[in-house]
């Protein structure tokens, strides 16, 4: 049905609240749950670069409107411009650190208000591992959002130098670049606290791995931060950008 599409240079256009209030009605005669599955297939497998616009179409599994057909067929039409994309690893007879970024879109669903976590952690100049999940709490400042993201990435990277000490030797402390200054000082100071009460205590976990050196944390500019791409819709230019950072070619 799709060989002959137009393609199209993004998977998702960002929408807006007057958008997902005018959906329309229920269509039950599109496969909706088995493409999304298929391409949660894929998402897994080569394409991270889907993760996020995945995620958004699982939310309405049960219920498809009008207006999600329309989105799954636009991602479809993505897909058939960028059959030949996948991950692509590079020798390196001295590995180097592992590439961890964690970023967070602040109220990123209009339904909930609820924000997106997304982990990339790179690795032989490529992506070794990824997440994209909708945040179980309302986030109520940027500070909490990028720090509940950071607690996820940590994670990652604790399992991943795990994973690493079986296979080879880490020669670098992973460093988890952040592109909120805030949320790093919360990571690194004890003392930072007059505007972070409200942040649940579970949420130092990330603290205590910068303080026991398990990790470091730093600043990176929002034009480089690759996490970007697993938290909200992108440009053209923005999403080459990122999806070249994260070896996909």
């Amino acid at each position: 049905m799709f060989d002959n599409c137009k393609a199209v240079p993004t998977p998702m256009v960002k929408t807006t609240k007057s958008d997902s209030a005018e959906s329309g009605k229920v269509d039950t005669s599109f496969p909706y749950r088995q493409v999304v599955g298929a391409l949660m297939f894929l998402m897994t497998g080569t394409r991270p670069d889907l993760a996020y616009r995945v995620g958004c179409l699982s939310r309405d599994l049960n219920k498809p409107s009008a207006a999600d057909i329309v989105r799954v067929k636009r991602f479809l039409r993505y897909l058939s411009g960028t059959l030949n994309n996948g991950i692509t690893y590079k020798p390196d007879s001295s590995p180097g650190p592992l590439e961890c970024y964690s970023d967070a879109d602040v109220a990123g669903c209009t339904s909930t208000g609820r924000s997106t976590s997304g982990v990339v952690i790179c690795h032989a100049g490529a992506v070794i591992s990824c997440l994209s999940q909708k945040q179980a709490i309302v986030a109520t400042s940027t500070t909490e959002s990028e720090i509940i993201a950071a607690i996820e990435a940590t994670k990652e990277i604790i399992w991943m130098k795990r994973l690493f000490c079986d296979i080879m030797t880490l020669r670098h402390t992973p460093v988890l670049q952040v592109d909120n200054s805030a949320a790093i000082k919360f990571a690194q100071n004890p003392e930072f606290h007059r505007r972070t009460k409200h942040i649940d205590v579970k949420y130092f976990f990330v603290r205590e791995k910068v303080i026991d050196r398990s990790i470091e944390i730093c600043k990176i500019s929002t034009e480089h931060q690759v996490a970007d791409v697993m938290t909200k819709p992108l440009d053209t230019v923005r999403l080459a950008y990122l999806c070249d950072r994260m070896g996909l070619s």
